[in-house]
């Protein structure tokens, strides 16, 4: 079977015959390698200092038909890698717990420095003010989602887990109609599902909310808002702590916009739990 080559091995094979302008693309494509779907074609060209129809070329020349077939090779071809594969590359050796500790907390801090108070309010006026609230997350995502669910339900009703275990997922997204809120959790390694579920709740007018560990994934192009959570290489296992604090944000910063009406629900849920006394009291 012919192996398809490398995106490095197309442009060594032709580095010799570029022209200069190709030349300053091939270095900032390779340079940027590991994170070449964080870039569109603009963004590319600045970088090298080129033009936009030199970058359509340069593409054109590596044997794709543009950009965005190049964007597809890469996403088609981008690793997911496993615990199993960190640890062969890592060995079993656990890190200090204060490095440990330091890595989660880079974590929240980059999520800080890049998510916008704009969109924290638009989101939450979103999840406010919709009809019904949707969330969903498979794998990685499915502890996110079930705790996003948690918090949102207690502010409001009509919040609902999509993917619940119950196999009902297709009564569930038919019930989706257009000014409701997809709350989806994108996280590596990503199931099919994820993509096809997300797609016809977006098909029936559903606003997209999307939490993710990347800036371009299969979904982001259909999100209204997009929340990127940075995942950590060098760990074993991803660390999901920074999705978590933004999801406990969005749902406090959710409740501003429904203080009188949540404080009502909030209410009627403790009374709820006195009448069953199902909760163990605190000491």
């Amino acid at each position: 079977m012919t192996q398809i080559p490398s995106l490095k091995e197309r442009i060594q094979s032709q580095y010799a015959d570029l022209s200069q302008v190709d030349c300053k693309l091939a270095d900032v494509v390779l340079a940027h390698e590991k994170d070449l779907l964080a870039y569109n074609a603009t963004e590319l060209a600045a970088l090298a200092g080129v033009s936009k129809a030199s970058t359509a070329r340069f593409f054109k020349r590596l044997g794709f038909a543009d950009f965005q077939a190049f964007r597809q090779h890469l996403r088609d071809g981008a690793p997911q890698p496993s615990p199993l594969y960190r640890m062969a590359q890592q060995g079993t050796r656990a890190s200090p717990l204060q490095q440990h500790m330091a890595q989660d907390a880079q974590q929240l801090q980059a999520i800080a420095d890049s998510v916008q108070d704009s969109q924290v309010q638009q989101t939450a006026k979103w999840l406010a003010g919709a009809p019904r609230v949707w969330v969903v997350g498979y794998r990685n995502g499915y502890m996110a989602a079930f705790y996003a669910q948690a918090l949102l339900s207690q502010l409001r009703g009509n919040v609902f887990l999509l993917n619940d275990g119950a196999g009902a997922d297709a009564e569930r997204l038919a019930d989706i109609r257009r000014g409701d809120v997809l709350l989806a959790m994108d996280f590596r390694r990503r199931t099919r599902r994820l993509s096809q579920v997300v797609n016809l709740a977006c098909d029936a007018g559903a606003v997209l909310v999307l939490v993710s560990d990347a800036h371009v994934s299969a979904l982001s192009s259909r999100a209204q808002a997009l929340f990127v959570c940075p995942a950590d290489d060098d760990a074993v296992f991803d660390s999901y702590v920074g999705a978590i604090s933004l999801i406990n944000y969005l749902a406090s910063t959710t409740l501003t916009k429904l203080t009188p009406k949540a404080r009502a629900r909030m209410a009627a849920i403790e009374q709820a739990h006195a009448q069953l006394a199902d909760l163990e009291p605190s000491f």
